[in-house]
């Protein structure tokens, strides 16, 4: 720049509300939100968690309502997690042909068909009776090849169910290969990965736990989960799943870990997708709730910095809320 004050004026371009929109450098748009959901087999009503205000374990009927209202929105997909009646250690309702997603799939698939993108959460905790994301040994450690094995199996019957993009959360290791190969191996050669390549083992998760009913009953998850303080860690994750065969890599959580965001953006060549996690969620409802906040301003603030960051999709609770916001 060579021009100065008073012949530079920033705030010349700031001025009113449309000039501000029309130089804007980051925007959102539906299609690039997700909306996490949740179905819980054996309740005959939807079921509201106490620390997410506005969020629902859902019946298979209010799912499809809510999920109906989603597309209706514009919101770009939806991903299930599930929460089945009975558990045990093999978290065998995972990939039950009626287990409660796949079950949801197909009811999803029939009301939905391609108007939006349709994914699954595949892991073990929401479907084990210890809560952890994989078998374990007699010793109580997660073994990380037997649960490939279960990963592979559950793959294949989302799959099988209606599912378009399946998104390992376990952090194994080899987990993006061996659904690869399972999915492929099974004729779901189009079905995506969704690595949650950089999951990291963090304290804003106690709200999704809740909803999801999977805290673990012992310990926690710190061996597979990646330490907070690794950055170059993610990338070595991230790249080891791109070539185990994942489609996207993913960021979790989103707003403490925007530096992440950044890093893997700028290391790949493929859709990054972050997830404003569960307690990112309460944190604000509850500060909006005693009046310390704007709930609104702040709930778009906040997506507007996962975007700017890099993050090309966005999992949301408010992604309905917001692409109504944005088509209004």
């Amino acid at each position: 720049m060579t021009a100065q004050f008073p012949a530079a004026r920033p705030r010349r371009l700031r001025r009113t509300p449309a000039l501000r929109r029309m130089v804007a450098e980051t925007r959102l748009s539906p299609a690039e939100l997700v909306l996490p959901m949740f179905v819980k087999e054996g309740i005959d009503a939807p079921q509201p968690v106490a620390s997410m205000p506005g969020v629902y374990q859902h019946t298979r009927d209010s799912l499809r309502k809510a999920a109906h209202d989603a597309v209706e929105a514009g919101v770009g997909g939806i991903i299930l997690f599930g929460i089945p009646a009975v558990k045990d250690g093999e978290g065998s309702a995972a990939d039950d042909p009626a287990g409660i997603v796949q079950l949801a799939l197909r009811d999803l698939a029939a009301d939905l068909g391609d108007s939006t993108v349709v994914m699954t959460d595949l892991c073990l905790d929401e479907y084990t009776d210890h809560g952890h994301c994989g078998v374990l040994t007699q010793s109580g450690e997660i073994d990380n090849d037997a649960t490939l094995r279960r990963y592979a199996s559950i793959a294949v019957a989302q799959a099988a169910a209606g599912a378009a993009v399946v998104g390992p959360s376990g952090m194994m290791d080899g987990q993006v290969g061996a659904i690869r190969e399972a999915l492929d191996g099974a004729g779901y050669p189009e079905v995506a990965i969704l690595a949650y390549s950089a999951k990291y083992s963090s304290a804003y998760y106690g709200p999704f736990r809740d909803a999801a009913e999977c805290a673990p009953r012992f310990g926690d998850r710190s061996t597979h989960q990646q330490d907070p303080a690794n950055v170059d860690e993610s990338l070595r994750e991230v790249f080891l799943d791109l070539d185990e065969g994942a489609d996207m890599v993913m960021v979790k959580p989103a707003g403490a870990y925007l530096d992440v965001v950044r890093r893997v953006r700028d290391a790949v060549d493929v859709p990054v997708v972050a997830y404003q996690v569960s307690g990112e969620y309460a944190m604000i409802e509850a500060a909006a709730e005693k009046g310390w906040l704007d709930r609104e301003r702040t709930i778009m603030e906040s997506l507007l910095s996962i975007r700017r960051a890099g993050a090309d999709i966005t999992l949301t609770y408010w992604a309905t809320e917001v692409a109504r916001s944005l088509t209004a």
